[in-house]
């Protein structure tokens, strides 16, 4: 009896070795393709390991990351729409296998972001103070967090830019996060780590 509950043991420990060595693969080359420019193809790598990793919320976050990323860029004015929608489809599966993620309100404090740059005279006054909440709800649960230090430090330098108020508090908060992203360590290889070099730029202008 002992050796048929040890060969049992052993069968399933080594399958978890070989899923959680698929899916390191999976999201190395995934975050490779992305790397080298191709967004398309590394959204499609992220959305076929979702489909397989049903309780990890990596890889939809990946998804939302990657479309709205591309929806900020210019060259791509025409199909943001469409990148925004598949990016907040995304989001709102990876929250459902993880709530109360400060990562995840980040995410959709960027896709509320995006949604205002496409229509600032629609989304503007409808998402604005929603998307500050995010952002503080992600500070309340990591404090520490330099993406949502940053994010909502970045997003009130518009609002201020566009009212013509003092952006100095702001610029503060942005060299916080960069002290902050020196300081940060993610939970795994596959956790956020992105944003410092949006933080040094912004600081670099900071003021102007």
């Amino acid at each position: 009896m002992s050796k048929i509950i040890t060969t049992i043991v052993v069968f399933f420990a080594t399958v978890l070795v070989a899923n959680a060595q698929q899916f390191e693969q999976g999201m190395g080359k995934a975050l490779t393709t992305w790397r080298s420019g191709n967004a398309t193809e590394a959204s499609g790598l992220f959305e076929r390991i979702a489909s397989v990793e049903k309780n990890n919320w990596l890889p939809n976050y990946y998804v939302a990351l990657v479309n709205t990323t591309e929806a900020f860029n210019p060259a791509n004015a025409k199909n943001a729409a469409a990148l925004i929608d598949k990016a907040q489809k995304a989001l709102d599966a990876a929250q459902l296998i993880s709530p109360n993620n400060p990562e995840i309100y980040i995410m959709q404090a960027m896709i509320n972001t995006a949604l205002i740059v496409q229509d600032p005279m629609t989304n503007g006054m409808k998402l604005s103070a929603p998307t500050i909440e995010l952002y503080e709800k992600a500070l309340k649960l990591a404090p520490e967090n330099p993406r949502a230090v940053f994010g909502k430090a970045d997003f009130e330098i518009g609002g201020a830019k566009y009212w013509g108020t003092d952006t100095k508090p702001m610029c503060e908060q942005v060299a916080k996060s960069i002290e902050l992203f020196a300081k940060f360590k993610p939970e795994s290889p596959f956790h956020p780590t992105w944003g410092l070099d949006r933080a040094q730029e912004t600081l670099k202008n900071c003021g102007k």
